[in-house]
């Protein structure tokens, strides 16, 4: 008799869980949405970021502080 109680105990807490699960995926469908959001909004970011970062490079490389005179004559 202890054996079949801890078995229909074990049995329960496997339903209890399930159901948690099956609840809980909605939740989980939502947040993964917002997630991948997130995630497209930071690489655009990044890009951005990226594009500034070589255009400053660039502009710095192209024009050059010896260029330029340092005081007019």
């Amino acid at each position: 008799m202890q054996a079949f109680l801890a078995g229909l105990l074990f049995l329960l807490a496997i339903i209890v869980l399930a159901a948690l699960g099956l609840l809980l995926f909605p939740l989980m469908l939502v947040m993964g949405v917002i997630l991948w959001g997130i995630g497209i909004i930071a690489i655009f970011i990044l890009a951005i970021w990226l594009l500034g970062k070589i255009a400053i490079f660039a502009w710095k490389n192209f024009f050059k502080e010896k260029d330029r005179p340092t005081h007019v004559e």
